[in-house]
């Protein structure tokens, strides 16, 4: 009798599991340094999970040595996992025009570089959508032209482990310190500010 309580119990949590999961999609994007767009979008409420890594190239198991020699056309990007229920496609979206500056050619801030490129990549027809309507809403904001990619995505290669949290686990680095900080201090204000008004 207790192995079948068990075993019902397990099958209980398995269950549970499975539909927990299922409500979970994937977006990637890109807005220059991973480091920074990982710890940015970690704030966000609904936001189960977020790794930094490699897409928007042809070439197969890029490295970030090959990223920063510019030897493949892979930029660097993250993956965010999130719950619908809990947090928009639209407003993670949103989001990113807030997290970089869509606008600056060839990298970002003094992060220069094709691999710093502001980039979204869709998985389904519906992101693709989303992202043009909302770069499209946007570009009615910044007075400069958008530079943001809009395509497919054919792979995500998750980064080196290093790079993983590199934020979290590395808050007294110097880039972390005086790059990092500052933006993710001022984005927690933002969501602050925006809870309030709500």
């Amino acid at each position: 009798m207790n192995r079948l309580f068990v075993s019902l119990g397990l099958a209980a949590i398995f269950i549970m599991n499975t539909v927990i999961s299922a409500k979970t999609e994937s977006l990637v994007l890109g807005g220059g340094c991973f480091w920074c767009t990982e710890a940015a979008f970690e704030l966000l409420p609904g936001v189960k999970d977020v790794v930094s890594g490699y897409a928007g190239g042809k070439e197969l198991n890029p490295t970030y040595e090959q990223i920063c020699a510019h030897t493949t056309s892979h930029a660097e990007v993250i993956k965010i996992d999130f719950d619908p229920a809990e947090v928009s496609l639209e407003k993670l979206l949103d989001f990113f025009w807030h997290v970089h500056n869509p606008t600056q050619v060839g990298g970002q801030g003094n992060d220069q570089g094709p691999q710093y490129r502001s980039i979204i990549l869709f998985a389904s027809p519906e992101q693709k959508i989303a992202a043009e309507k909302s770069k499209a809403a946007a570009s009615m904001v910044f007075r400069d032209p958008i530079t943001t990619e809009i395509v497919a995505l054919e792979k995500f290669w998750p980064a080196e482990k290093y790079h993983q949290d590199y934020f979290r686990l590395n808050p007294g680095a110097g880039y972390c310190a005086y790059v990092i900080a500052p933006k993710v201090k001022k984005l927690k204000s933002q969501i602050a500010d925006e809870k309030k008004s709500l």
